[in-house]
C-alpha cells in the first residue's frame, strides 16, 4: 500500500486586499470598527485575536477560497493583527463572526456565508443590520449545534461570555459575570472626561477649604 503526499506550491500568493471598500456605508463602517475595538479591549491579555475585514483563507493551495468577515474572533492563537488569516497556519478557525449586513448583502450573508461558516465549524455567526433593512429586530445570531446552525434565542454569545444587544446603530456587549457593559471608545472618552471634571471639582473644593482655614489662622498643611 502506498501513500501519496500532496505537495503545495510554496510560491502561491494569498493577497491581503482586493481593493474593495471596507464597508458600504458609514453606519456599517462605524459598527464594524466599534465592534472590533470593544471586543479587542475585552480580550486584551488573552490568547486571542480580533480581526476586521481581512481575508480568511480556509483551503491551503487555493487562494480564491477565501472570505472577508466584517469582524472575526479567534481563540487559542497569539494576539495581534494579521494581514490575512490562514487556517492551516494558525490551527484554529474563528469561533465567532459578526457580519454587518444590508439589503444588498442579504443573500450572500444569509445563504453563502452562513453555509460556509457552518461547514467550517464556526461556533457562532451574528448578523447585525444597523439600518434595519431586512432583519426586523436588527440582530440575528446562529449557534452551531450538532454541526448545524440554530437560531440564538437568548442573546448570549457563549464563546465570548457576553450578552449582545442592539443599541441604536451599534451593538452593545455586556459581561455575563458582572453585567457590566463594555464601553465603546466614545463612551470611554466621555467617562474619562467626566472623571477629570470630578477631579477638578474636588481639587477646587479642597483649595477653597484650605483658603478658608488660612483666613481663620489655621495652617491646613499641619492638620492631621
Amino acid at each position: 500500500m502506498t501513500t501519496s503526499i500532496k505537495i503545495v506550491n510554496p510560491n502561491i500568493e494569498y493577497p491581503s486586499s482586493d481593493g474593495e471598500p471596507l464597508a458600504e456605508s458609514y453606519l456599517h463602517l462605524y459598527a464594524i470598527l466599534t465592534t472590533l475595538e470593544v471586543i479587542k479591549q475585552y480580550l486584551a491579555g488573552r490568547q486571542a485575536t480580533v480581526l476586521a475585514d481581512q481575508f480568511l483563507y480556509y483551503a491551503q493551495g487555493f487562494p480564491k477560497l477565501r472570505v472577508a468577515p466584517d469582524v472575526m474572533v479567534i481563540f487559542d492563537v497569539p494576539p495581534g493583527g494579521r494581514d490575512s488569516y490562514k487556517v492551516w497556519e494558525e490551527g484554529q478557525v474563528p469561533q465567532v463572526i459578526f457580519e454587518m449586513t444590508s439589503q444588498g448583502t442579504q443573500k450572500q450573508d444569509q445563504e453563502q456565508k452562513k453555509n460556509l461558516y457552518e461547514q467550517l465549524g464556526i461556533l457562532e455567526y451574528w448578523l447585525f443590520d444597523p439600518k434595519g433593512e431586512w432583519i426586523e429586530e436588527n440582530l440575528r445570531g446562529y449557534r452551531l449545534e450538532d454541526e448545524t446552525y440554530q437560531l440564538i434565542t437568548d442573546g448570549i454569545s457563549q464563546p465570548l461570555g457576553l450578552r449582545v444587544a442592539v443599541e441604536g446603530e451599534l451593538l452593545g456587549f455586556y459581561r455575563l459575570d458582572t453585567g457590566e457593559k463594555l464601553l465603546t471608545p466614545t463612551e470611554l472618552a466621555e467617562q474619562l472626561q467626566q472623571e477629570r471634571q470630578r477631579a477638578n471639582q474636588e481639587r477646587q473644593r479642597a483649595d477653597k477649604l484650605a483658603e478658608y482655614l488660612r483666613s481663620q489662622g489655621i495652617d491646613p498643611d499641619n492638620l492631621s
